[in-house]
């Protein structure tokens, strides 16, 4: 993720800022040129990004502090570039709208990704069949307020669903430590089901189809019965040497999206190493030093991700042990998932 800059008074913002805290200015996202801007008003309920041309109004989830993307004064649209994707979205009540305002903040970290990488995302309108579209679902509840049906996360035929109890803490912990997982955020869910839609948008030619099953495996293998033994008998004993995790070794559809949304961790984190300026020089130890001096969202491969991205990682992971706080990146990157990831990145390159 990059910085950004206030226009108005120089001061430094960043993407989920809504106000600039030095000179009280407005700010608004803009998908055309991927950057958070400092806003004029421009008469009641339209904006100017100053000082250029042009009239601008905010995503109608604004109205909710949701969203504060903007749309052209005169588009015909009116949700922006994320937002318009949505078909189910939380209750409006407080707890509701608290869900709702940190899902909207990781789905709007997610379209940043594929707008840098102007991957494509049609919406069910401009394709009805397989369009992108979001639900984002309660659970099932009973009068006393327990739990009785969970909703699941999941993604089929361009339907992303993610449960909105996930975007409680306590929710999302409690899932990870009975899934016996490493690591669960609501970024990750977004980032590794849009790995199955891109799956479809962009595997579609023989040659490409021919490498991703090569690399992951046929993709038409029984889905329910990978996932059943994948939960009764658990991973392959030498899992770490060829999958991200024990979840991507159960089926290769899931190997897939679990390597997607890894590149994007990847690739969106050294963006941020870089915006700030961060190297990493631990002298006698060079082996671990690293130096961001590219752009990650143009990588030529995978190779020049890794070499940056394992000396980062380890540091990361050392800073948070001292705050006594887990791993950031509890993963390990064998050779035959740098190769997948380096599918990966020709893939989203090719289709810029």
């Amino acid at each position: 993720m990059k910085l950004f800059t206030c226009q108005t008074c120089g001061q430094t913002i960043h993407f989920d800022n809504r106000v600039c805290v030095r000179c009280g200015s407005s700010l608004g996202f803009l998908a055309q040129d991927v950057t958070l801007h400092a806003l004029v008003p421009e008469g009641e309920g339209f904006w100017k990004i100053a000082p250029n041309e042009g009239v601008y109004r905010f995503c109608e989830n604004a109205a909710h502090d949701v969203c504060n993307w903007l749309l052209p004064a005169d588009s015909p649209h009116a949700f922006c570039e994320a937002c318009r994707h949505n078909r189910i979205v939380p209750t409006t009540d407080p707890h509701g709208l608290e869900r709702w305002r940190r899902i909207g903040l990781a789905q709007h970290h997610l379209f940043y990704s594929i707008l840098r990488w102007r991957l494509p995302h049609p919406t069910r309108e401009e394709d009805p069949n397989s369009g992108l579209v979001f639900d984002f679902l309660a659970d099932e509840v009973d009068a006393g307020g327990n739990v009785v049906n969970a909703a699941m996360t999941g993604h089929e035929a361009g339907l992303i669903s993610l449960r909105a109890a996930e975007a409680d803490d306590e929710v999302r912990e409690s899932v990870r430590v009975s899934m016996g997982e490493p690591y669960r955020s609501l970024l990750g869910h977004f980032r590794h089901e849009i790995g199955h839609f891109y799956w479809s948008q962009l595997v579609r030619d023989d040659a490409t189809l021919e490498e991703a099953r090569r690399l992951f495996g046929d993709e038409r293998q029984d889905y329910a019965a990978a996932l059943q033994r994948n939960y009764e008998q658990g991973p392959p004993a030498d899992w770490q040497n060829y999958f991200i995790s024990t979840y991507a070794s159960s089926h290769p559809a899931e190997d897939f999206a679990e390597c997607w949304a890894h590149f994007f961790h990847i690739v969106d984190t050294l963006e941020t190493a870089r915006a700030f300026g961060l190297n990493t020089d631990p002298k006698g130890h060079e082996e671990l030093e690293a130096e961001v001096t590219f752009d990650p969202y143009r990588a030529p491969n995978a190779g020049r991700l890794v070499e940056s991205w394992i000396p980062l990682s380890v540091a990361l992971n050392a800073i948070q042990r001292s705050m006594g706080q887990p791993d950031s990146y509890p993963f390990v990157l064998p050779p035959p998932v740098v190769e997948k990831l380096d599918f990966i990145n020709r893939l989203v390159r090719k289709s810029e």
